[in-house]
């Protein structure tokens, strides 16, 4: 079952995020206190979500213990394979969504967990970046179903 994991905010850019349980997310704004919400903000910009098992790897990899929310993304998910959803929709809790395009990892992300290696260890598995349609609270633990194939 592919259920929301891990939820992260952060006011201001640079910060470290926050850990919390749920998230208020707006139609085509973000998530409320989050550095990216906007009035009329661009589709690539509102939520992002990352496979807490990419980061698994990762740290098994590696022989690291990087905890999933530094990795900067808003929503960790478990039991979902995320490349394949761009331009379909999906439901996580009670919020609708829709895959946009893949979050690739940058030189900001490399300097933030100070590990040269993100770049190539993340292309393609770096996480995906969703446009709300719908407004609702997102809650660690809420079941994550795909809406169109």
């Amino acid at each position: 079952m592919a259920e929301v994991f891990k939820l992260g905010i952060t006011a201001n850019n640079n910060q470290p995020i926050k850990e919390v349980n749920s998230i208020e997310v707006l139609v085509n704004k973000g998530i409320v206190g989050d550095r990216h919400f906007h009035d009329f903000n661009d589709p690539y910009n509102q939520l992002s979500l990352i496979e807490a098992e990419n980061i698994d790897e990762y740290n098994i990899k590696f022989g690291l213990d990087i905890p999933y929310i530094n990795f900067r993304r808003n929503v960790v998910t478990k039991g979902i394979q995320l490349n394949n959803l761009i331009g379909k929709k999906l439901k996580v809790g009670n919020v609708e969504l829709e895959g946009v395009e893949l979050c690739r990892p940058c030189r900001h992300l490399t300097e933030m967990l100070d590990q040269k290696n993100i770049l190539k260890e993340f292309m393609r598995k770096g996480g995906l970046r969703c446009q709300i349609l719908s407004s609702s609270k997102i809650n660690v633990g809420d079941k994550i179903e795909i809406i169109n194939i």
